[in-house]
């Protein structure tokens, strides 16, 4: 787990509209950059999450951020790895 990352839940309010998919009933890994080589930085997310929101995943050293959507369903988001746009400064 990347210590950099800093992971923010932004409530939405609202509760799941639609059924999860059955596919996926532990979550699921969310991978932003699926090349060979790419430095990634990955950390595990709150899971499940409480209902509609997003995750906002920030880098405290390079401010990178990305969000990342959430229905309080079995098939949330449980982890991401990110773009580690250092150089080599794979985590």
């Amino acid at each position: 787990m990347c210590e950099n990352l800093k992971v923010e839940w932004v409530d939405g309010f609202r509760e799941p509209q639609c059924k999860p998919n059955p596919e996926y009933p532990n979550g699921i890994d969310i991978d932003w950059c699926k090349r060979d080589g790419v430095p990634t930085c990955h950390t595990a997310l709150p899971y499940p999450a409480k209902r509609c929101g997003y995750y906002l995943v920030k880098c405290n050293i390079c401010d990178t951020k990305v969000a990342i959507t959430t229905a309080g369903r079995p098939d949330d988001p449980r982890s991401v790895d990110i773009p580690c746009v250092l150089k080599g400064s794979k985590q």
